[in-house]
């Protein structure tokens, strides 16, 4: 979708981008379809259809937004697709299953793949096609992944309640294990500017952590817990969904169960 909001020269841009792409003669064999939309379609902001044969249960950007990952409700090593937007392409990055994947996310900085399975969070070189590190949560089920802006510190939620911290340099250990909820995280994310660190819970509330990581390598990660935030009634069992931050201000936003946003 292109919405057309904000930057004119921006949005134009990005269709300029999407109309520029030349069909190669002989098209490849992709594990998903990519398809034009309509001109009454293009209307109402709609550019690219990419079609999956599994439903999709997440979808994050690369930070360069030429690339996105998709994560499927499949088994196999097909749960986990990057698509190319420049070029049309879909690939499977994995040759063998790396488990039941539950989410996965870019690193910020570098050319990593974090692939969160049940058990463990896996780090992957896109560029020399192997695994890197394979991180050791200690929960009993992984729910969601973020990673800090800074690259170095990862967080993990679990349905276990635990917000599990991971300092890379440190170990594949946990550096701290917050049990902030008393109920299943569902949703976990870090603030791209301001040292601040969030968590939703099936119990209905947000927890907003204080979260230095400093320059200094010899100094450890300084986590304080600075709120919670009440708003979201749970509904069947369920609470807060997701969270995210705004890129700029500190403001926090939250979906609950209860088919409300909740802006903090």
């Amino acid at each position: 979708l292109n919405p057309a909001l904000g930057d004119r020269l921006v949005a134009g841009s990005t269709d300029q981008l999407l109309s520029a792409f030349v069909p190669p003669e002989e098209p490849a064999a992709q594990p998903a379809r990519w398809l034009e939309a309509s001109e009454e379609e293009r209307q109402g902001g709609l550019r690219l259809r990419i079609c999956h044969e599994k439903p999709v249960t997440q979808v994050t950007w690369h930070g360069r937004g030429d690339y996105m990952a998709v994560v499927l409700a499949a088994a196999g090593h097909t749960q986990v697709l990057i698509h190319q937007l420049s070029r049309r392409r879909s690939q499977s990055p994995f040759r063998r299953s790396p488990g039941r994947v539950q989410c996965v996310a870019f690193h910020p900085l570098r050319p990593f793949l974090l692939v969160a399975s049940q058990r463990a969070v896996r780090l992957y070189h896109l560029l020399r096609q192997e695994l890197t590190k394979k991180l050791r949560p200690n929960c009993k089920w992984v729910s969601s992944l973020a990673v800090h802006p800074a690259g170095d510190n990862v967080i993990c939620g679990s349905y276990d309640s635990k917000l599990v911290w991971f300092d890379l340099d440190l170990s594949c250990e946990p550096y701290r294990v917050l049990r902030h909820h008393k109920k299943a995280l569902r949703a976990v994310a870090f603030h791209t500017r301001y040292p601040l660190f969030a968590s939703g819970s099936d119990d209905g509330s947000v927890t907003v952590c204080h979260g230095m990581v400093y320059n200094d390598l010899l100094q450890n990660p300084l986590l304080v817990p600075v709120k919670v935030l009440r708003g979201h009634v749970p509904t069947r069992d369920l609470g807060v969904l997701d969270v995210a931050f705004h890129p700029t201000q500190p403001w926090v936003f939250s979906s609950g169960a209860d088919g409300t946003i909740r802006l903090f």
